[in-house]
């Protein structure tokens, strides 16, 4: 099946990429709820080692991000989706034969490289098939398959192993993965690769997309914010006497976020991303505050609906804005560049904002975050215009040649 650029979204190469991105990501926060329950519990793991799960699955995603561009200018898309699905497939298999926690170490970082470079790929191939007149809207509904594993894969992981044994999970995160493989294979998409005139040695241009660096800047902020929302708040609401409650928190997120989706997807086609990201900023701070607060169920569930709406909204617009910024054979490029400082502000917030919370509590944790999401504001702002200005600068030199 191929595409033909008209104004549709769903198509099936569309719909077929979209379920491949949620069932990837479904693996994704399903092993990052259940592992460290899995390796305090069943390997007799410490805390810190069952941090490290998480944290040396983002490094290696970190430290490959940046030559997923360059890995699909060489195989091409079509080709990298397959090899990196098969590879992300025989990893989430392993799960099941290992039960040393150095092993398994092991397996995460071998796992986070195969996730960052499908998680890559995926996004310039629905960058290739959505229409130009329709990217907000279509990678708006491609980025809220990843919301929608938020809330799918940890109601997975924490209602399986209550049942089954882990190895019964970790064999049907197998099977959802070789579905999205066999998938793979229907999806053909143009490659638009770029034309190599001589070897040369690789350069940063071979690695990032310069033109993508501003908004993931702005994005690496936005990540380190909700950082706190992904590490801490369980521990948080447990505290509070709300812990039974914090999976309707993730359930009222992404509600939020799929009631806002079309509405925001089509606004920022019509009238440009700022009517959709300064609302969405001042929605995510508030959640925030309001979560700093939070005494009891409603304010936790009122704090996951303007998240949802904000954070929800922000994140979609920031990729299609990275894609945007680069040429069309560059959008893996673009990408990579984004989701390289995006994983960054994730893990660094994730670090950081432990030790903050040791020792200001998490009430004041969420209060800082509140703050920096209101300082993100105006770097998105100067970025942005500087972006703006550049790129009158550039056109104004081409009229004049």
């Amino acid at each position: 099946m191929n595409y033909t650029n008209t104004s549709k979204i769903w198509t099936m190469p569309f719909f077929v990429a979209l379920i491949n991105n949620f069932f990837l990501f479904i693996v994704y926060y399903s092993l990052i709820t259940i592992l460290p329950v899995y390796v305090i519990r069943e390997l007799k793991g410490s805390e810190v080692q069952a941090g490290l799960m998480m944290t040396i699955f983002m490094l290696s995603a970190i430290l490959v991000r940046p030559f997923s561009g360059k890995i699909i200018d060489v195989l091409g898309k079509r080709k990298t989706l397959i090899v990196a699905e098969l590879f992300f497939g025989l990893s989430t298999f392993l799960y099941l034969w290992v039960d040393d926690l150095y092993l398994l170490l092991a397996l995460r970082f071998f796992h986070g490289i195969w996730f960052s470079i499908v998680t890559t790929v995926l996004i310039a191939i629905a960058n290739d098939i959505v229409p130009d007149k329709r990217k907000g809207e279509g990678l708006g509904y491609f980025a809220m398959s990843m919301n929608l594993a938020v809330v799918v894969g940890p109601f997975i992981a924490l209602t399986a192993v209550q049942f089954f044994p882990y190895q019964s999970l970790f064999l049907g995160l197998a099977v959802a993965i070789v579905i999205a493989f066999l998938g793979s294979f229907s999806i053909k998409v143009s490659e638009n690769r770029p034309i190599i005139i001589e070897r040369k040695p690789l350069s940063i241009h071979d690695l990032f997309e310069v033109r993508a660096i501003p908004i993931a800047i702005v994005g690496c902020l936005t990540a380190f914010s909700y950082s706190s929302i992904m590490s801490f708040i369980s521990v948080y609401a447990e505290g509070e006497g709300v812990f039974e409650y914090v999976s309707l928190f993730f359930v009222v997120f992404a509600s939020a976020m799929i009631l806002v989706r079309p509405f925001t997807g089509r606004l920022y086609d019509r009238r440009g991303p700022n009517y959709v990201i300064y609302p969405s900023f001042i929605f995510f701070a508030i959640g925030l505050f309001v979560l700093s607060s939070m005494h009891s169920v409603t304010m936790l569930l009122i704090a996951g609906a303007l998240i949802g709406m904000g954070y929800g909204s922000i994140v979609p617009c920031f990729q299609t804005l990275a894609i945007q910024s680069a040429e069309k054979h560059r959008s893996s490029h673009a990408t990579s560049t984004f989701f390289t400082l995006f994983d960054s502000g994730m893990a660094a917030g994730a670090f950081v904002l432990g030790i903050i919370s040791s020792y200001l509590g998490y009430s004041m944790l969420y209060i800082i975050c509140g703050i920096i999401v209101v300082i993100t504001i105006p770097v998105y702002k100067q970025l942005s215009s500087r972006k703006r200005k550049d790129e009158r600068i550039v056109d104004s030199q081409r009229e004049g040649a």
